[in-house]
């Protein structure tokens, strides 16, 4: 099976464009944009190392870290309120 690493940069702007909304609207599904953002780095990363973009991969990387942290604190304050 071949990867079209072409398809991977509309993956990421697709998702990335979806996690800022869900973030944005403060809702029940908010939480969802990290996981969103999440889908989001990691075919950034694929792209930038496919294509050769180191500073895509190592800010990717660095997003990386802010949307696990999102992750675990959005999802652990949910776990208190329920």
């Amino acid at each position: 099976m071949e990867i079209d690493f072409g398809l991977l940069q509309w993956l990421g702007c697709a998702t990335g464009l979806l996690g800022s909304a869900l973030l944005a609207i403060k809702s029940d599904v908010s939480r969802y944009g990290w996981v969103a953002f999440g889908v989001s780095n990691v075919a950034w990363i694929g792209y930038g190392l496919w294509s050769g973009a180191m500073g895509l991969v190592v800010m990717q990387l660095g997003f990386c870290v802010t949307t696990t942290i999102g992750l675990t604190r959005w999802f652990a304050r949910a776990e208190h309120t329920a």
